[in-house]
């Protein structure tokens, strides 16, 4: 059993919280099945491993390069507030899970609950794939640090909400919560993101899996396919702004220029601990009491303005490099995915970060997702200050920037821009007032998951968990299990649901 147990620790640790390697994992299985040469299966290892990585610099680079400088107002107001962003929100439940621990030494194989509950979902992801003629699911969750982040956040909610099952029970309830969860959420993705990429073969997995459904719902509802955001007349000296480079340093120099201003040198200002002589090097460790962009700028050598500019342009760089990456590791997993859909999972799709569809939609829905998000966000944290809330939200850059970019991207798919406005404003809103919400519900310290998902989908299933007890939580499963039931018995066409592909022309 022990034997096993490593086995499974080090597949988690070392590929399946590995995004890049398991993809790459499965471009190499796939193209094996698919009858390519070994080489050919090396080949496509390697390029689908370095795209993914590419992606994960670009995805790196933004996060951390501005997530800090939003954090950093929680610093310079003084703040006693809560961060929605899903590595504030790993934090929280790391402390959380460690004073469980310090209160009760018996517990301390909580410690590696989170891994094993995600190996747990893993493979009841595979599980319900397997039996999809009977579960009607047919999406494989495959982004790993995701699933990680998400497994961490349904711990504590299990841990919290039922604490007599903070035992090996309790993990189990937790990789069966999180393991349905990864499958019903990205099977609803499949048919918008096949209408978004015109049958690229992949779908979702991410934390904006049921925001992308509903946005694909809402869209042609609220907004006109025909006005596009590309399709938007701007003055001609504004014309520049279809080009999202541009578009995309000009406003970040504004936006984030902005905050930096108000922030203040002192919090970008490299200050030097004690050196230490260490095998005959030097080496000088910066410190920087704000802990924002530490060692990033020194006035001696560069003025602040200078500054702001280098550092805001990051964000055009950075999203440049990761749609690169998109479209190096997508164009391998859909052709090689084919083999593992024939061979071992009939029938499936993958389901990967939400970054893959930004190679899909208008270059410009991204940034106008990100920046009216980011407003409506703070309208919001606005109304909690002026109605005294007594849990204050700070904006985090992950969900501000991914979910709402990437439901401006579906939404301006079908709806325009119109609905890709609207879409996005709601989300913004609904980020901060149910983040509040949850806060206070799970009771977590400085810091919730934030995204979309976590904080409307999650947050209504634990307060059915919380007020029904046991009974609630297995309400929970069932009514996610029903929901790709629901999804096949209103397809039109139940071959095609299966092949997970959408007939073009309605589009």
């Amino acid at each position: 059993m022990n034997i096993l147990m490593g086995i499974g620790t080090w597949f988690g640790q070392n590929i399946l919280t590995k995004p890049e390697f398991f993809v790459g994992l499965l471009v190499f299985v796939g193209y094996l099945f698919l009858g390519k040469k070994i080489y050919e299966a090396v080949g496509g290892f390697i390029k689908a491993t370095v795209g993914y990585m590419i992606l994960n610099v670009g995805a790196g680079g933004l996060v951390t390069t501005f997530r800090p400088i939003l954090a950093a107002l929680k610093t310079k107001f003084e703040l006693n507030a809560a961060v929605i962003d899903p590595y504030f929100g790993l934090q929280a439940v790391d402390e959380a899970i460690k004073n469980i621990i310090e209160q009760d030494s018996s517990k301390s194989n909580l410690a590696a609950a989170v891994m094993m509950a995600l190996l747990i979902g893993f493979v009841i992801n595979i599980i319900l794939v397997l039996f999809r003629k009977f579960t009607k699911v047919r999406t494989l969750f495959i982004t790993g640090h995701i699933m990680q982040q998400q497994a961490s956040t349904a711990a504590w909610m299990i841990f919290f909400l039922f604490p007599q099952f903070q035992n090996i029970k309790g993990v189990i309830l937790i990789g069966i919560f999180a393991g349905i969860y990864w499958a019903v959420g990205s099977n609803l993705s499949v048919e918008p993101t096949q209408r978004l990429t015109e049958n690229a073969g992949f779908a979702i997995g991410h934390q904006q899996m049921f925001a992308i459904w509903l946005a694909d719902k809402l869209a042609p509802k609220i907004g006109n396919p025909k006005k596009k955001l590309d399709d938007l007349k701007l003055p001609k000296w504004l014309s520049m702004l279809h080009d999202d480079i541009i578009a995309t340093g000009l406003i970040m120099i504004v936006f984030f220029g902005i905050i930096m201003w108000v922030l203040g040198p002192e919090f970008f200002t490299a200050k030097f601990g004690k050196c230490v002589i260490e095998n005959g090097v030097q080496t000088c460790p910066v410190i920087n009491p704000h802990g924002v962009a530490a060692g990033a700028f020194d006035p001696k050598k560069l003025s602040f303005g200078t500054y702001i500019v280098s550092t805001t342009l990051l964000f055009a760089v950075y999203l440049t490099i990761l749609k690169t990456g998109v479209r190096m590791f997508v164009s391998e997993l859909t052709v090689s995915f084919q083999g593992i859909s024939n061979k071992i999972l009939p029938g499936s799709l993958p389901a990967v970060d939400c970054a893959a569809s930004y190679g899909f939609g208008s270059p410009s829905a991204v940034l106008f997702g990100f920046l009216v998000g980011t407003i409506a966000q703070f309208i919001s944290i606005a109304g909690l200050l002026i109605f005294k809330s007594p849990v204050f939200i700070i904006t985090g850059f992950v969900p501000v920037f991914f979910d709402n970019a990437t439901i401006a991207v579906y939404a301006d798919k079908r709806g325009g821009a119109r609905a890709a406005f609207i879409l996005s404003a709601i989300s913004g809103v609904l980020q901060v007032l149910c983040g509040a919400v949850a806060v206070a519900l799970f009771q977590l310290k400085g810091g919730w998951h934030g995204n979309i998902d976590q904080s409307t989908v999650w947050l209504a299933q634990g307060f059915v968990m919380k007020y029904l007890g046991i009974i609630g939580y297995v309400l929970v499963i069932v009514a996610m299990l029903l929901i790709p039931q629901i999804q096949y018995a209103k397809s039109k066409n139940k071959e095609q649901y299966y092949e997970g592909t959408v007939d073009l022309e309605e589009i």
